[in-house]
């Protein structure tokens, strides 16, 4: 099973030049059934990030394009009266699909993001007081750009709290660049993604994550981090019991990637930041990007307590 994942890492990386970090937590959120959030400026490679991600797993996948004037129906469907048989006819939206990846969703209007909620809570939609249930598994692999370009709404918090992690790309290194600028060999590498697992085996993997073991110290560990950020002051936007359960759940993702049947406190920094920057920060640290409130909060809490 971990040799999947080294080919699955393998690919990624000779896509996406220069980013094994976040790569890895990519990989980790979507191992631990959570989804993931992409932002950064135009060009930077999130979307092929989010495609590579769904042919490597072996998902099916729809990529949506959101903007201004989209409608929450363009993303759920609708139902269409069938004069034939004089009854409505549900037509399915691209939703229904194993991966959705929501290209800009922050170009969309507020109306537009909160058709994803339910969604991406429940696994399921209701439309004309009927309940239609989304394939399993299920995955929201969104992107955006920086909440300061022209034409963006930002994502409201209960929005925000339904992707487990949040990542940045960042620029790439002198030597990635380089490479990208080989054209050919570049864009020979992403027709190249071919499904390195299938849907039976990554099921089988995220029942490996749920099966990793956490000692109490370990958990300990974590609560004090959770009970830091409710009770120094650090932050207007404390962390919710859900989050506490989230970012165990990524912890373990990670302690599985790096063949471990356990946890320890390594795991769970290695993912804090990417879970609970987005959490604490709020709209306004949001809106900067700014990490400090999650690296600040880590470093005060000592793991051997």
């Amino acid at each position: 099973m971990h040799n999947k994942i080294a080919e699955i890492f393998k690919q990624l990386n000779s896509v996406l030049l220069g980013k094994e970090e976040q790569t890895k937590l990519a990989l980790v959120c979507l191992l631990a059934d959570g989804h993931l959030l992409i932002e950064d400026l135009p060009g930077m490679g999130k979307t092929t990030l989010a495609s590579a991600l769904a042919k490597t797993l072996g998902l099916d996948y729809q990529r949506v394009q959101f903007t201004s004037d989209m409608l929450p129906a363009d993303i759920l469907g609708v139902s269409i009266f069938d004069s034939s048989k004089q009854q409505f006819k549900f037509h399915k939206g691209p939703i229904f699909c194993q991966v959705l990846l929501a290209d800009e969703i922050n170009r969309a209007s507020p109306k537009t993001q909160s058709a994803l909620l339910e969604a991406m809570e429940e696994r399921q939609i209701s439309l004309d007081s009927e309940t239609h249930l989304l394939p399993t598994p299920f995955f929201v692999i969104a992107t955006q750009n920086p909440l300061d370009q022209a034409g963006t709404f930002p994502l409201p918090e209960s929005q925000l709290d339904r992707f487990m992690m949040r990542i940045e790309l960042g620029f790439p290194n002198m030597e990635a660049e380089l490479q990208m600028l080989k054209g050919p060999i570049f864009a020979s590498n992403k027709r190249r993604i071919e499904a390195i697992i299938n849907i039976e085996e990554l099921l089988m993997m995220q029942a490996a994550v749920d099966r990793i073991q956490a000692n109490e110290s370990v958990l300990n560990y974590l609560l004090r981090l959770i009970h830091e950020s409710r009770y120094s002051g650090i932050s207007a936007n404390p962390l919710s019991p859900r989050c506490s359960k989230i970012l165990l759940q990524a912890a373990k993702a990670m302690a599985f990637i790096e063949q471990r049947d356990y946890l320890i406190p390594e795991d769970i920094q290695a993912v804090f930041v990417a879970v609970t920057d987005h959490r604490l920060a709020g709209q306004d640290g949001y809106k900067q990007g700014n990490k400090a409130l999650s690296q600040t909060l880590l470093d005060s809490v000592d793991p051997l307590g």
